[in-house]
């Protein structure tokens, strides 16, 4: 259940995809159903408004002029075009506007978001995304696990340590000794374009490299980095076929741990034969051994031996620290002589196309929220009648401080009469406020 989610990496689950696609979708109609109304009705404002729509503005001022009307739209008109507002007249009527394309940066935010997520459903891709991980021990060479057509042959792992001794944490979590470097040096090789999958013997050398922490080797658009390694892996055990009475030797048997022969000739007629071979003793089950992973880390052998006294053979089992005789008690044993180890590199792969695809999206991004959020959308509307009566409305978006600041200042120069912000209170009204706290005050003080 745990894979069949894609708990294991979540990220790329295909119910995290289905999600992102999702948001996407839902980002992409809401846009379409609120930007392309808005851009309309921004692009084709009409300049003389209903006299109902500018007094529902938050900002109005009524009253009359001593200029006449060609006089207070001309001086409006050349103060707002001072303060970069573009001006546009329709007989009496003036609009003049400034900042519309801010009102476009949630939308830009939007398209920066699409692409980003669009990105990250990209991962999916064959080819878009690799985050593969391998295991290479010392002399091995192996195909690079979403690498396709490239090899890595484990030349020598090294491992450097300080000098100093471990204190502090570091004894309390066990550490014996604190490493300074760990590095693999590696031979890379591609295999032929007309080359058989899977074929290892004509490989073509690409480089030698040093992998070491922080140090990857790159190549064709992929990275392979140094994430891991283990020590004194088991390579090769060794046996010597002896005289459980003489202690005489026949002959010497050297067990490679990853690929073993299935018999090895002594000579002089004498043989030994590989019949189960389990890397990992895990036990008996129905009289036969199991093994719990192919790792060799508690190797077992099952032999057959044949000597010219013992011509059809004895069974022997042989574990680490174990011995057994199944078929009763033998003339001959397989002796342990010695073993041989090697260290083994973890890499991690990794290849990322999507990264300037989420860069670009993230850049749209901040663009749009920059714009959304430092600039504002300035209109104000004003309409003269011939007798001077003059009908003036503002309206932003936010920082309504901003507007305000341009309204003291076109209204002082062009003569026009006061505006009143419509979401205050009246003068009247914060009297009957003030007297109203005033009384509970002093109830409460009381």
């Amino acid at each position: 259940i745990y894979y069949t989610l894609g708990l294991s990496d979540l990220y790329s689950s295909w119910w995290f995809q289905i999600l992102v696609g999702m948001l996407a979708v839902s980002i992409i109609v809401a846009s379409l159903d609120r930007g392309i109304p808005l851009y309309k009705s921004l692009k084709n404002q009409r300049v003389k408004r209903h006299e109902s729509f500018l007094k529902r503005q938050r900002i109005v001022a009524e009253g009359q002029v001593t200029a006449s009307p060609e006089e207070t739209l001309s001086k409006v008109e050349k103060k707002m075009t001072e303060m970069k507002y573009i001006v546009r007249r329709d007989g009496s009527a003036l609009l003049a506007e400034k900042g519309r394309f801010s009102r476009y940066g949630p939308y830009i935010n939007h398209v920066g978001l699409i692409i980003f997520l669009t990105g990250v459903m990209l991962r999916l891709v064959p080819g878009f995304y690799v985050d593969e991980s391998i295991w290479v021990r010392e002399g091995e060479t192996r195909a690079i696990t979403g690498m396709d057509g490239y090899f890595i042959e484990n030349r020598d792992f090294i491992l450097e340590t300080h000098d100093n001794t471990p204190q502090g944490e570091q004894l309390k979590q066990g550490v014996n000794v604190v490493a300074k470097n760990f590095q693999t040096d590696i031979t890379l090789y591609k295999q032929p374009e007309d080359a058989i999958a899977g074929d290892t013997e004509n490989l073509e050398k690409v480089k030698d490299y040093s992998i070491r922490v922080n140090h990857p080797l790159k190549e064709a658009g992929y990275a392979l980095y140094q994430m891991d390694y283990r020590l004194n892996e088991l390579k090769q055990m060794n046996f010597q076929l002896v005289n459980k009475t003489t202690e005489q030797s026949l002959g010497k048997v050297g067990i490679d741990l990853t690929n073993p022969k299935k018999e090895y000739d002594l000579g002089n007629g004498v043989s030994v034969k590989l019949l189960v071979y389990t890397p990992d003793f895990s036990g008996f089950e129905n009289g036969v051994p199991q093994t719990a992973t192919s790792v060799p880390n508690n190797p077992a052998f099952l032999f057959k031996m044949t000597t010219p006294e013992t011509p059809k053979g004895e069974t022997s089992f042989v574990a680490i620290k174990q011995t057994l005789e199944p078929l009763g008690e033998n003339q001959y044993k397989m002796k342990f002589d010695s073993v041989e180890t090697r260290d083994m590199s973890g890499f991690t792969i990794r290849k990322d196309r999507t990264i300037p695809i989420l860069f670009v999206g993230g850049i749209i991004f901040m663009i749009g929220v920059a714009i959304g959020s430092y600039w504002n959308h300035r209109r104000l509307w004003l309409q003269v009648e011939p007798d001077g009566h003059v009908l003036m409305a503002a309206h932003v978006n936010k920082n309504m401080f901003s507007m305000k600041k341009d309204l003291d200042a076109v209204t002082a120069f062009a003569g026009l009469p006061q505006y009143k912000d419509q979401l205050e209170p009246s003068e009247e009204g914060e009297e009957s406020t003030n007297r109203g706290n005033t009384k509970k005050e002093g109830d409460n003080t009381l």
